[in-house]
């Protein structure tokens, strides 16, 4: 499938996030795209495994040649803990695909508090991040990513199901848990803003699910609102915006979210809960939103429905500027390449200003 040129320009993406009108085009948006889709399309990286320039350049090209501005990455670091694994069926199989076991994580009690071995914060963290650095060309940037934020860290530390009845029986243990969490993400947001490289940064926090939010707004309130706007008012004092992927239902906190939290960009969106253009509708004005095009067109529609769904999507959400074109939440291994690749096209088709 023929592509468009390459011309990166974070600034165009930055236009978008700040809601400064309309760039020149709509530009692209993903959180990630799944090793396996990326190597299906351009191949392994080159040379060895744990040759880290090989794997980073890879890395940007993929990016790079599929149109976006800036390419997001991982910190080499995260919170140690046991998922639950199972039989990949993907169409691109990993041959296991793991979860967060959701009754029980690492930390249950305050033995176990005591006894976690939490992460340090150290340059090494860092290395993959200042490697992808080394090979950006001109125009791009990098969108750092958190291990998690604090409403993911404290659920998968202690299972969703503990978390929840701690919200009774042990409260003091999950605000000590909060406070570590709190205190580890805030080192390393410190880290990434200072680092010329990294344009801005991704809050990924899933808060919600269908109906709703995972929990009360009031226990997001006291647990997870906090950290999020130390972190926003951190990464907005180093001249940087705040990209927040959050799934789930969270009409009930996004107001709380734009003004208290603080956040610039909200990512991922489920046709089944509100379209992306009805979220744009809503909030618009307040905020610029990432992505949307339904993960059910593009994992079991034909081509030519994403196609179509696609430019109803710019049809909907591309006038006045403030919307970037993805996917409404990865680009999974499940995903067949074709619409993928569908999607971007018909982007710099209709995406033009």
């Amino acid at each position: 499938m023929p592509k468009a040129k390459p011309e990166p320009s974070f600034e165009r993406f930055l236009k978008v996030l700040r809601r400064q009108g309309e760039p020149d085009r709509v530009p692209f948006a993903e959180l990630f795209h799944d090793y396996e889709i990326m190597t299906a399309i351009q191949g392994p990286p080159e040379g060895a495994g744990d040759d880290l320039d090989r794997v980073t350049a890879w890395w940007v090209k993929f990016w790079y040649d599929h149109g976006y501005d800036y390419c997001s990455q991982r910190v080499d670091f995260g919170f140690t803990r046991e998922g639950l694994a199972a039989e990949d069926t993907a169409r691109l199989s990993r041959g296991q695909r793991t979860w967060v076991d959701e009754a029980k994580g690492p930390i249950t009690n305050w033995q176990e508090f005591e006894a976690y071995t939490w992460p340090e914060v150290t340059p090494a963290c860092f290395r993959t991040m200042e490697a992808t650095a080394r090979h950006l060309p001109e125009g791009m940037k990098i969108i750092a990513m958190l291990p998690g934020g604090p409403m993911e860290n404290i659920t998968f530390l202690m299972g969703f199901e503990t978390f929840s009845y701690a919200l009774m029986d042990q409260p003091d243990l999950i605000a000590a848990i909060t406070e570590k969490i709190a205190e580890i993400l805030i080192k390393v947001v410190e880290h990434t803003c200072s680092m010329e490289a990294v344009g801005a940064q991704w809050i990924n926090d899933d808060m919600g699910f269908k109906g709703g939010t995972l929990c009360a707004p009031s226990v997001l309130r006291e647990y997870v609102f906090p950290t999020q706007k130390h972190i926003c008012e951190i990464i907005h004092a180093a001249g940087k915006p705040v990209l927040l992927h959050s799934c789930g239902k969270l009409d009930q906190i996004m107001d709380e979210l734009i003004v208290e939290v603080g956040i610039d960009a909200k990512h991922s969106f489920e046709d089944v809960i509100m379209p992306v253009w009805e979220v744009k509708r809503l909030w618009g004005s307040r905020l610029a939103l990432l992505g949307g095009v339904d993960m059910d067109i593009l994992c079991r529609g034909t081509e030519d429905q994403v196609r179509i769904y696609t430019r109803t999507c710019i049809e909907r959400c591309a006038p006045g500027g403030g919307w970037a074109l993805g996917s409404g939440n990865t680009v999974a291994n499940y995903m067949p390449i074709p619409n993928f690749l569908a999607m971007l096209d018909e982007g710099c088709r209709a995406g033009v200003y």
